[in-house]
């Protein structure tokens, strides 16, 4: 008898969950950014949420800044929301993997707390200099050397911005003074008017710049020089592969949302990302896409936050928590 009660009771404890996921989504749904905006990763949410609402019938996504804390405030934020499918976090390498290493105490678990949803893109970096800057790497190292010192901007503390710039100083032996910014455009700008020597940048935020004159990329991440650039050598070829990390970029929900609704937005996001004009449009961007659904999106994150360990031993950075 205990066993038959059991069997029938089961079921019904799942019918609130099951009939919102069947409702969703019956309001706006936020998709918030721990970045400010006009930077790599607010280009993509802000493509991708217009995506999503024509794709959803019904649908209505916004986007959410909310920068701060070396992309904590806004994660956090995303990791302590209600598991409804009415909060999502557009991440990327920094939020969801190098902070669990740079952080001795991060308030949220980058696995644990977070359903993931798809992989989405991934960019280049490219190491910037202003317009009237050095010509190569190599100009760009000896001038912070024999006396002299360069500075140089991030998109933040613990970036991937960050630890690939302050790869190049050590590996070179540099004196450098390292300029964090909140976010990339602001660093850019600051790039362009020589405020900073060099910026490590993903390529989606610069890339206008370079093809018009106001920036020189003196190198880049990519397998093989890009059609749009020919003229910017890859890091390969300058013999600093060690450079040469990606920025990648995916979507979350709150850990313990209906499955129903991460999958939808997986299928979605995955036909989204299929389509030859929107892959042309991201290439236009300077982003690659590099759609994952979510169970291999999940183990390539595990991967990311095991190799984040190690870039992060390596350079020695870290973050005050």
């Amino acid at each position: 008898m205990f066993r038959r009660r059991t069997l029938v009771a089961t079921p019904l404890l799942t019918l609130p969950t099951l009939a919102r996921a069947q409702a969703w989504p019956a309001r706006p749904v936020r998709i918030v950014l721990a970045y400010p905006p006009g930077g790599s990763t607010d280009v993509l949410a802000r493509g991708i949420a217009a995506a999503l609402q024509e794709a959803i019938p019904g649908s209505i996504f916004v986007v959410d800044n909310r920068p701060g804390g070396a992309a904590v405030v806004g994660t956090q934020a995303v990791a302590q929301a209600a598991p409804d499918g009415y909060t999502l976090s557009l991440g990327n390498n920094q939020t969801h993997a190098a902070n669990a290493a740079m952080l001795s105490s991060l308030p949220y678990d980058p696995v644990a707390d977070f359903a993931p949803i798809a992989r989405l893109a991934a960019v280049h970096h490219a190491l910037v200099v202003p317009a009237n800057g050095p010509r190569t790497l190599a100009e760009l190292a000896a001038k912070g050397k024999n006396g002299g010192r360069v500075t140089y901007a991030s998109s933040g503390v613990g970036s991937a911005s960050h630890v690939i710039a302050e790869t190049f100083v050590r590996r070179e032996r540099m004196e450098a003074t390292h300029v964090p910014y909140r976010g990339g455009a602001q660093a850019t700008t600051d790039t362009v008017a020589g405020t900073v020597d060099f910026f490590v940048s993903t390529w989606p935020q610069v890339v206008a710049l370079v093809k018009d004159g106001r920036l020189r990329a003196l190198g880049i991440g990519a397998p093989a020089r890009l059609p749009e650039t020919p003229d910017v050598p890859t890091f390969a070829e300058l013999n600093a592969q060690d450079l040469a990390v990606d920025a990648w970029f995916g979507l979350w929900a709150p850990a313990r949302t209906p499955a129903e609704i991460v999958t939808r937005l997986s299928d979605a996001l995955m036909g989204i990302l299929a389509v030859p004009a929107m892959r042309e449009r991201l290439n236009g961007q300077g982003f690659v896409a590099a759609p994952l659904r979510t169970a291999e999106f999940a183990a390539f994150q595990r991967e990311e936050v095991a190799r984040w360990r190690r870039l992060v031993e390596l350079t020695g950075i870290r973050l005050e928590s």
